[in-house]
């Protein structure tokens, strides 16, 4: 039979195969791609989603007052609105991945909320360690992986308890977001859900921040995402002192 549970660990591409590349180039390319992604989403989907979403507000009000399905298709113009505005932001976001001014452990506290998750789940975030600067990009990177363990605890785990902890190691920065909830099948543990990017997007963010990704999860037992990233690449480095 196969295992009810299992320990992956995803290590990401190091940048000894290529010593002229430093954390900083890797993370000016990764900021390029996602101006790019920015821009094809923005003249593809999301305009593909304000015309649509045009179409059904004249649609909607040329129903008549009492119509009785009326009051749905209004619900989903306002559903068509929030992820067009949703998109904005995330588009925004990866034009400009510094612009969210908050810590990581604050930033983290308002997922649930900010995506309307019912509170039926104690959640917490902890910090552990003096917090320490990040790289520039590199905030916005950690957020979104630890943001999509978030959203599937809340989304998938039937937990009564989710947690995030965020520790400043001296030499790593070290995130893990573990729930109390049903766990995951091992061959989703393993490939990720057909059809569903989240477990595949968190272990190539990971690796392309020249982290290590580490997912574990139990029948009945619960879940636990861990990424750490090294603290010369995680760390914003001071610059050394001029000789006297």
């Amino acid at each position: 039979m196969a295992p009810t549970d299992g320990d992956y660990e995803f290590p990401a591409e190091s940048f000894a195969g290529n010593p002229l590349k430093t954390p900083d180039m890797a993370v000016d390319e990764r900021l390029a791609e996602r101006i790019r992604i920015a821009q094809d989403l923005h003249d593809t989907l999301l305009q593909e989603f304000l015309a649509a979403s045009m179409q059904l507000h004249v649609a909607v009000d040329r129903l008549p007052a009492d119509c009785s399905e009326k009051q749905q298709f209004e619900r989903v113009v306002r559903l068509v609105d929030r992820a067009i505005e949703d998109g904005r932001y995330a588009l925004q976001g990866l034009r400009s991945p510094n612009g969210r001014t908050s810590s990581l452990g604050e930033a983290f506290a308002c997922v649930p909320s900010d995506l309307g998750f019912p509170s039926t789940a104690g959640f917490r975030v902890v910090v552990l360690g003096a917090e320490k600067e990040l790289r520039a990009g590199l905030l916005d990177e950690v957020y979104r992986i630890g943001r999509e363990a978030i959203v599937n605890a809340c989304r998938h785990s039937k937990a009564k308890e989710i947690e995030t902890e965020i520790e400043y190691r001296p030499t790593e920065l070290r995130v893990a977001v573990r729930d109390n909830g049903c766990g995951i099948g091992p061959q989703d543990l393993q490939w990720g859900r057909i059809g569903h990017w989240g477990l595949r997007g968190m272990r190539e963010r990971a690796e392309g921040i020249g982290g290590r990704f580490r997912l574990w999860s139990g029948a009945a037992l619960g879940t636990e995402v861990e990424l750490r990233v090294p603290g010369q690449i995680a760390f914003q480095q001071l610059e050394p002192r001029a000789a006297r």
